[in-house]
């Protein structure tokens, strides 16, 4: 069972519908137990950084899903993926779960419209299992104004938008972010959500 973290800060019944879609079994929860007993975690968000980290703090869960991410895979979507990291500078300086490293700030002005909304091409760095049997030319959907910065290490794809955004990143082991929305990205994100779940049941073997 994958559990869909629900802090009030997430995207959460979209995601459930791709999950739903795809014949995953998945659950949105608040409750810790459940978070302990999934199989997989997601974590997704829309909004601004320090609004989505209170609510996080308000639900209790935070060191339920540090805790969590160590031993499981987990992906954090668009928002959910910047909470990954170890700050940000949306608003104020602000502090992240501190899963990935790296920091969040707005994306510079390179003379695009901000948020950057739209598809944009992936463009791979380093081996993802999230990546397996997707092909050279896959797009995918974003919305946002704020980007990671991040080492190459943690970095798995970018996509270009006034210079690089980074669009996938992972710790090296169990945790993994898209900036975009897979659960909006047809058949590309679908894809990635599938083999978001592979890995599930392989860490299960």
């Amino acid at each position: 069972m994958i559990a869909i973290i629900d802090y009030g800060a997430g995207n959460i019944f979209s995601v459930k519908n791709a999950l739903d879609y795809l014949g995953l079994e998945s659950r949105l929860t608040a409750d810790p137990a459940d978070l302990e007993t999934a199989d997989g975690l997601i974590l997704p968000g829309v909004g601004a950084f320090p609004w989505a980290v209170k609510k996080l703090n308000e639900s209790g869960l935070v060191d339920t899903i540090k805790a969590q991410a160590k031993v499981k895979p987990f992906m954090g979507i668009c928002l959910g993926m910047q909470l990954l990291f170890d700050k940000s500078f949306e608003f104020e300086e602000c502090e992240g779960l501190g899963l990935v490293r790296g920091y969040v700030d707005k994306i510079p002005d390179a003379g695009l419209v901000i948020p950057h909304m739209g598809w944009n091409k992936l463009e791979y760095v380093n081996d993802c299992p999230l990546f397996e049997g997707l092909g050279e030319e896959e797009y995918v959907y974003f919305v946002h104004s704020y980007k990671a910065f991040c080492e190459n290490s943690e970095l798995c794809a970018y996509v270009e938008y006034g210079g690089k955004v980074p669009a996938v990143v992972s710790d090296g082991k169990y945790v993994f972010g898209c900036q975009f929305h897979p659960e909006k990205s047809g058949k590309t994100g679908l894809k990635i959500l599938e083999n978001f779940a592979a890995m599930i049941k392989r860490d299960r073997v």
